[in-house]
């Protein structure tokens, strides 16, 4: 495992031990007042001793008022700042770095928990088979909002340093509030702040420059990017191709690919022939962006064996491995490749029968898994889905989520 195990030294000087990194998923473990949890931090300790040279947090939120799911932590102030002090301590004793992946919602939040949607524009999102079923129409951000959610970025990066994270990941994929700003679906605005390219990038560099002027050049900035929206009309390959040019002229440390958005989730559909024999979603993005810049790249989805990961890094098109899933089922999953003691981490969770279900069934399900890790119990593949669903649900009824 010489290329996996080889440190990688970051644009700022950060080093990182390995080329392995868990990379963010819902873990939807804090308290109702979005605070961090006992829980959550002992989810940490244990991938913590993982062997890991990266974790990256779920999805932290910058603002109380714009929350994607019940019980994402919110950083907008020092209010919990013990809690998120314990949380950073949880890698203390290993090589492994901490970073919070830091974001706001826009348009993609819950009703339930957000009295009003806030987005670039107008344009609600789209559910259902054929896309007919419309969600509530978010409000247009003005010029003032805009500036005020740039500084909160800034002002959460800033609290996460001080409470001793070693970095944080701004969150511009999969469809959240930086994502629509940069795509054209979702963005019809006709200020600067939309437009073409130019305009559309604004707020994630603006964003960018907000959290360096905020945490110094010695404290690493990664970015979560999609690699295109996959749909119609939505930010594409080449305008993600430009907007990774422009980032790592910026400065940026760690560029993370990924793809798709809740509309058109990208790592659920089918993959191209060439794909499935390498395994991993979005390689021929990863291949070109190689080429356009010198930025540490990490590649998210699909990573299952060891001869995959390993041809990846040796062949210098990726520079780290990120992995979400495997390291809920597989906690000590970068020791046990570094070792040899496993070289594959597929693994199958049941469905429920139930099409509409499976796909917001596969995140609460790992959700449940993450829960069982942070009480000292171990994985447990056979966990059945309907009885995750079924208690999820009477959660809802009972208001005990919100």
């Amino acid at each position: 495992m010489t290329a996996l195990d080889k440190k990688m030294i970051l644009p700022n000087g950060t080093i990182l031990s390995n080329r392995i990194a868990k990379s963010a998923m819902s873990e939807n473990l804090s308290n109702r007042y979005h605070a961090p949890t006992p829980v959550l931090i002992e989810v940490y300790k244990k991938w913590a001793k993982s062997g890991a040279g990266l974790l990256i947090t779920g999805n932290i939120m910058i603002d109380s008022k714009a929350i994607g799911e019940p019980r994402n932590v919110v950083v907008e102030n020092r209010e919990n700042f013990e809690l998120l002090k314990e949380w950073a301590k949880s890698v203390n004793g290993t090589n492994t770095h901490l970073w919070a992946q830091i974001n706001h919602p826009g348009r993609q939040a819950m009703e339930q928990i957000n009295s009003c949607l806030k987005a670039p524009s107008a344009v609600p999102l789209k559910f259902g088979r054929k896309k007919g079923t419309t969600k509530k129409i978010p409000i247009a951000l003005n010029e003032n909002e805009i500036l005020a959610i740039i500084e909160a970025f800034g002002n959460t990066a800033s609290i996460l340093k001080e409470a001793g994270f070693s970095g944080v990941q701004i969150h511009g994929a999969h469809g959240y509030l930086v994502s629509q700003f940069l795509s054209p679906y979702s963005n019809v605005r006709t200020d600067k702040w939309g437009g073409n390219l130019e305009n559309r990038s604004r707020f994630v560099i603006e964003v960018y420059r907000k959290i360096r002027a905020r945490v110094g050049n010695s404290f690493p900035i990664g970015i979560k990017l999609n690699s295109a929206d996959f749909q119609k009309g939505g930010f594409s390959e080449e305008e993600s191709m430009e907007v990774v040019k422009i980032l790592s002229k910026e400065g940026i440390d760690l560029i993370e690919i990924s793809g798709g958005t809740y509309e058109a989730p990208a790592m659920m559909g089918k993959r191209k022939e060439s794909t499935i024999k390498r395994e991993v979603y979005f390689i021929d993005y990863i291949e070109k962006a190689r080429k356009i810049t010198s930025t540490p790249l990490m590649l998210t989805g699909g990573f299952r064996t060891a001869a995959v990961m390993q041809e990846a890094v040796a062949s210098k098109q990726v520079d780290v491995i990120g992995m979400a899933r495997p390291f809920v089922l597989f906690p000590n999953i970068a020791n046990d490749l570094f070792t040899g003691k496993q070289s594959d981490f597929t693994s199958h969770i049941k469905k429920t029968g139930v099409k509409a279900l499976d796909g917001a069934m596969n995140i609460i399900w790992y959700e449940a898994q993450i829960k069982r890790l942070g009480k000292g119990k171990k994985p447990n593949p056979k966990l059945n889905p309907w009885w995750v669903f079924l208690r999820y649900a009477w959660l809802i009824v009972a208001k005990k989520l919100f």
